[in-house]
């Protein structure tokens, strides 16, 4: 069975899984090598803004399991089709593009987010500069910072937790993937879980970016990267959208 999915998304999911074995059980330094990082974070690495789409929680973590295996699934049900109507240079500009769009996204509301916290310390008579080299992956140092209010340890926790925290999935282009087969085929229905019957995917999609916004901009996201889903469908109904005009031209 594995042998009739399309190439493209066949090497994808094997790619995860390769980089999921080796990343959990030979090299666990993978996470923060290949992990993505805030742009303005001294952990960030270029290659990271690729990379992070084929990183996934780690094993021994709660739930770490389940997120390759719900991303993988998701490919397996959604990218076949698209890889066979829009072709392979297609399919792989809208998955990598996608992962992009939601790296994009989710690390400019961290911007905004930064740039709010960092106002709030200057406020405070206090320097984000002295927490920024403490958030180094490898620094070894004290970590005792100037801040000596509630407030303040509060704003510098705040800052330092978003320089170390890691950006990890292939949801983005997972969901930029689903956004494009929702706009290619809007009425097709689909069975998800809590929901007794199917449901058409143009009614379903916008349900979950609405939650996805809001989830992300309340800071409600239990540690997931709502934005980031939201970017990554984002790009995808772009680019479906553009190429649905010309759909049977370039078949």
């Amino acid at each position: 069975m594995f042998n009739n999915i399309p190439p493209i998304t066949r090497n994808i999911i094997i790619i995860n899984i390769i980089v999921y074995l080796v990343a959990n059980f030979m090299l666990p330094n993978l996470y923060d090598t290949l992990s993505g990082f805030y742009p303005f974070s001294p952990n960030f690495k270029s290659w990271q803004v690729i990379t992070h789409m084929f990183m996934h929680a780690p094993f021994r973590e709660p739930g770490g399991i389940m997120h390759i295996l719900f991303n993988m699934f998701t490919l397996f049900s959604f990218g076949p089709i698209l890889e066979q109507t829009l072709g392979d240079k297609k399919y792989l500009i809208l998955y990598f593009a996608s992962g992009l769009g939601s790296f994009f996204l989710f690390n400019l509301w961290n911007f905004v987010e930064a740039q709010q916290i960092i106002s709030g310390l200057q406020d405070m008579g206090l320097s984000a500069a002295e927490i920024y080299p403490k958030a180094a992956l490898d620094y070894v140092g004290s970590l005792k910072i100037s801040a000596t209010t509630v407030e303040g340890q509060e704003l510098s926790s705040q800052y330092y937790n978003l320089l170390i925290s890691r950006m990890m999935g292939a949801s983005g282009a997972i969901f930029g993937v689903v956004a494009a087969f929702a706009t290619l085929y809007p009425d097709a229905k689909i069975g998800i879980m809590f929901i007794p019957v199917p449901i058409k995917v143009k009614y379903l999609l916008p349900i979950i970016v609405v939650i996805s916004i809001y989830l992300g901009v309340s800071g409600n996201g239990g540690g997931i990267a709502h934005l980031a889903h939201v970017g990554g469908a984002l790009v995808g109904w772009l680019l479906a959208r553009i190429w649905k005009k010309h759909l049977y031209r370039f078949n």
